[in-house]
């Protein structure tokens, strides 16, 4: 299987990110780690594994970008506004920086964003905003609240990267219409800790007549080998 290494200094976000690429052709897939993950996590923890035989026989092309979590929603020592900001520019090199490289590798096909526990928070938050970016959403064990990394304090940033909040006062048309063309999957253990988060955002997306497939596994917990099983079935060959 081709593996790849990249590392380029972002203007957007004024460092060197790095990001893993496997594969050589097919449908393309950007893959988010979880809570201050790496770039590298999502092969140490199996789930490029678990899909290798479809990378290596040219069904889909992954990246697996870096984080800056620890810069952003996880930095205590800036004001909550700053670290939504600090995110914002994350945000901005992944559609202007890392999607094209994504695009440019890849034999075309819908763009899946997927990611497992924060990873999947991110697919939500970032993908729900640019549904004509990412045509496929794959949270798995994801949890979709922003409160407890804000201190409680909002503004109109927060509001729209929180995807719990702006879908409530949804009323633009045209988004609802582009997101309707979204396949939106929604995986989460039956005993995971944040199946009632996936539980109101689907609740929330029907609300608005967005289509979404909630998927709670049996005995399933908030686990790497979970999410394994998980990326099997919805990345199938």
């Amino acid at each position: 299987m081709n593996r790849e290494y990249h590392r380029w200094y972002s203007e957007l976000l004024g460092r060197d990110m790095e990001l893993l690429l496997y594969g050589h052709s097919g449908e393309p897939v950007l893959l988010l780690p979880t809570s201050k993950g790496r770039f590298y996590q999502a092969e140490d923890f199996g789930l490029i594994g678990a899909i290798a035989d479809r990378i290596q026989s040219g069904r889909y092309l992954v990246v697996c970008a870096d984080s800056v979590d620890e810069e952003s929603w996880f930095n205590t020592g800036i004001h909550p506004h700053d670290r939504v900001a600090r995110h914002a520019a994350w945000e901005s090199y992944l559609l202007n920086e890392v999607v094209p490289l994504v695009r440019s590798r890849s034999t075309g096909g819908r763009l899946t964003l997927a990611g497992c526990s924060f990873g999947g928070f991110h697919t939500y938050n970032v993908g729900l905003r640019y549904p004509n970016v990412f045509r496929r959403l794959l949270s798995m064990g994801g949890k979709f609240e922003t409160e407890d990394f804000l201190d409680g304090y909002q503004d109109e940033s927060v509001y729209f990267h929180s995807s719990m909040q702006w879908l409530n006062g949804l009323s633009d048309g045209a988004q609802r219409a582009a997101l309707q063309k979204v396949e939106m999957i929604l995986a989460v253990g039956e005993h995971d800790f944040c199946r009632p988060s996936n539980e109101n955002l689907s609740t929330l997306l029907w609300r608005q007549d967005i289509g979404n497939h909630l998927a709670v596994w049996g005995g399933g917990t908030h686990d790497w080998p979970v999410w394994c099983q998980m990326i099997q079935q919805y990345l199938p060959g």
